[in-house]
């Protein structure tokens, strides 16, 4: 992925706003257990009360509690609550009507006085418990309830009888039971002061199923706030993730094309046409995949991983191992299947380029393939193909079934192990249960952030082997460029064509096809080549619209180095039909335009006339608007050459390459096509490439190739009597009289 990089800068701003708002959504998604927790803890447990230290106090209820206080709690308690007459607030607190209470004033540290209440009350429980011990099985037997220690069901007129009591209980009973509510956890004493504070608003009046209502609607408000956030960041992330990964793979598509457009041949010897269409569908297509899981699951997963364990942390310190515990067993668990993985995700592309290239070979031989019989054969080596990409991706495919119950177990287990260890330290008043059950959120939350994590980097090492294939084909330099400053043609030297001792080898190769080949082709007359098969002809002809760079000597076209030109300009002055000639779907008439788009009607037909392709042309319903199907199959071969000719004569070009292009002519069609050419296109350079003698023998100039050397030049008549790889040819095709 590294070396496609570069294709994330232009999309730097939304990945941005991206993460931005995944951070947003990892908030939102974080705080969920939060509330959840208060819901269950300050709404359920503490009717709503969301702090230990009463707003108001009956006169009694304070001097009560002063019992259990040290002088300086005492002291603090006294500066924090200031006097209320009777009738003085009856709105808020009804009981005001007929005693005095006490409110918190505006200026106390309602913090310490709920820290100093909470503490207040767990040294009321101990001082009772500790009156329980003393009192024996009496007191098991005795239903008393002023010995009660559940403060959640205070009775204040019993409580207030026991006064004369507690002023006989030593005072350093109350210095053990203030000790031992020291050592409580903050939680659990502000959750048991905020209990005490619901009974002192109870004895007041004050409606608490309220105050309780209220707190859990405004929570639960709260967390519909955030769960609406955390789905609006989600969507918004997810039309972002999908205009960045379609809009980079549109660009990596697009450079991909522009450099294979590029490729010289020796490029495309190199990369094979399956391998080439692998990479610019397939392999881009897992790019795009991996980029858009990415930048919704890459960077949201570790926040939420790291979030939770913060949030579990400061949620209980005393359970941090089973996270701990958790994490390790999930990395293990990652790294595992990541191993094992790895080498196959490697794999499957190679094994997709294979397949493609059977089906290929197949469906481009299909005539062969029926003509032998061997459709068994082709159906085996597809099979063979189709069966090692397929083991490998049920391969894949099971480690991938395999990781998903294993985290749920995972999931589920450590959740069960939280329960476990939560319900023992909630019976020994170290956690509460809100916080018991916001931690197994949390521990949720981090399993499957994992589980993200774990599905990014299973995906990621195949994306990585197709961004590295795509990054081979951007990466890889043309053989064949134009040159930093091209250099004009030389007007006086128009459809000149010159080999100066010109020798050619093919990339790897040990030895040089053409050896030392020099001739000109002067415009007005037709240059043919002729050899016996692989005597370098069809290189030959390649080397002068630069599909090919000589390796040695110099090509000159119109009196300049064609490698001192540009290739536009070079190919502009070239009209070239391939040994096998291709058609583009669509019209006959475009495809004769291909070569020059504002070509008019009466060019395409005169074109059409010479190529000697006016016959069968007019005896079609559409005529040059006739459907021309994929590769020009609904045509046949001769027509399909014939038409190859045409779209290169409609250029009007100042030299024609003629690649064997007259192989599938029947030997009228050829003549009358040879003399179309010399009547129409005599002002232009002819190379022609031809395997028949009768194609060539009127040439003005005719070049006999033996194993990439000149081996004969000159006319018809004169080869016959100097040239004896010629003769030899010649006699194999003529007849004696034609010879004589």
């Amino acid at each position: 992925m590294r070396r496609i990089s570069r294709y994330f800068k232009t999309y730097f701003g939304p990945i941005l706003l991206a993460v931005l708002l995944l951070f947003a959504q990892a908030m939102c998604d974080l705080s969920l257990p939060n509330y959840m927790s208060n819901i269950v803890n300050t709404g359920i447990q503490q009717g709503g009360i969301t702090n230990a230290a009463p707003s108001a106090v009956s006169t009694k209820g304070l001097q009560f509690f002063k019992n259990f206080m040290s002088q300086d709690q005492k002291t603090l308690i006294d500066n924090s609550y200031q006097l209320v007459q009777k009738g003085t607030d009856t709105s808020s607190y009804p009981q005001n009507k007929t005693e005095d209470i006490y409110e918190l004033k505006d200026s106390a540290d309602r913090q310490a006085v709920s820290n100093l209440f909470g503490e207040t009350t767990w040294t009321f429980i101990n001082t009772m418990k500790s009156l329980q011990s003393k009192m024996g099985s009496k007191a098991s037997t005795t239903q008393d309830s002023s010995t009660q220690t559940d403060v959640s069901n205070i009775d204040f007129s019993k409580l207030y009888q026991m006064e004369p009591m507690l002023a006989r209980v030593p005072q350093q009973t109350f210095a053990d039971a203030r000790k031992k509510a020291a050592g409580v956890q903050d939680s659990m004493k502000l959750q048991s002061g905020a209990v005490l504070v619901k009974a002192f608003y109870q004895e007041l009046g004050v409606d608490t199923a309220q105050i309780e209502q209220n707190y859990i609607i405004r929570e639960g408000l709260y967390m519909l706030l955030f769960t609406l956030g955390s789905v609006a960041a989600a969507i918004l992330v997810g039309l972002l993730a999908s205009r960045v990964s379609a809009g980079m793979s549109r660009d990596l598509r697009r450079d991909v094309f522009n450099r294979v457009n590029a490729f010289s041949n020796t490029e495309f010897d190199k990369f094979s046409t399956a391998s080439l269409i692998t990479r610019t569908t397939n392999d881009i297509t897992q790019v795009q995949m991996v980029v858009l899981m990415g930048i919704r699951m890459l960077f949201y997963a570790p926040m939420m991983a790291l979030g939770g364990i913060t949030m579990a942390v400061r949620k209980s310190v005393s359970m941090t191992w089973i996270i701990a515990l958790a994490v390790i067993v999930l990395i293990g668990l990652v790294g595992v299947i990541f191993s094992i993985a790895l080498p196959r995700f490697k794999k499957m592309q190679s094994l997709i380029d294979r397949m493609n290239l059977v089906a290929r070979e197949n469906l481009t031989g299909l005539m062969v393939t029926r003509a032998f019989s061997n459709q068994n054969f082709e159906e085996k080596r597809f099979d063979k193909a189709n069966r090692n990409l397929t083991d490998n991706q049920r391969f894949v495919n099971r480690l991938m079934a395999i990781m998903m119950p294993v985290m749920m177990l995972v999931m589920n287990g450590i959740s069960l192990l939280i329960v476990w260890v939560g319900a023992h330290q909630v019976a020994q008043s170290r956690i509460q249960v809100g916080d018991m059950m916001a931690y197994m959120q949390y521990a949720i939350q981090i399993i499957i952030s994992f589980l993200f994590i774990s599905a990014i980097f299973i995906f990621l090492p195949r994306a990585s082997v197709s961004a590295g294939r795509i990054a081979d084909i951007i990466e890889t330099e043309p053989a064949v460029q134009d040159p930093p400053e091209p250099k004009a043609f030389r007007p006086e030297k128009k459809g000149c064509v010159e080999f100066r001792q010109v020798s050619f080898r093919y990339q790897g190769a040990q030895e040089d096809v053409l050896h030392n080949i020099s001739f000109t082709a002067e415009p007005g007359q037709t240059t043919a080549f002729i050899g016996s098969t692989g005597s370098g002809k069809s290189t030959l002809i390649n080397l002068i619209p630069r599909f090919y760079d000589v390796t040695e000597g110099a090509v000159y076209v119109d009196g300049l180095d064609v490698r001192q030109a540009s290739q536009k300009d070079l190919r502009a002055r070239i009209g070239y039909v391939p040994q096998k000639g291709v058609l583009l779907s669509g019209t006959i008439a475009s495809n004769l335009r291909y070569g020059k788009a504002d070509a008019t009607d009466e060019e395409l037909n005169a074109a059409a006339q010479v190529a000697q392709a006016t016959e069968f042309i007019s005896t079609m319903p559409d005529g040059m608007q006739t459907s021309i199907s994929q590769g020009g199959s609904n045509v046949s071969g001769g027509q399909k050459q014939r038409l190859s000719i045409a779209r290169a004569l409609a250029t009007g070009a100042q030299i024609y390459l003629f690649d064997d292009s007259f192989s599938a002519l029947d030997f009228k069609t050829d003549a009358a096509l040879r003399a179309a050419l010399k009547t129409q296109i005599s002002g232009a350079t002819v190379l022609l490439v031809a395997q028949r003698v009768s194609t060539i023998m009127d040439a003005d100039q005719i070049i006999v190739l033996d194993e990439g050397k000149i081996v004969g030049r000159g006319t018809h008549r004169e080869l016959l009597n100097t040239c004896p790889t010629y003769y030899e040819i010649a006699s194999s095709q003529l007849t004696k009289e034609e010879l004589a």
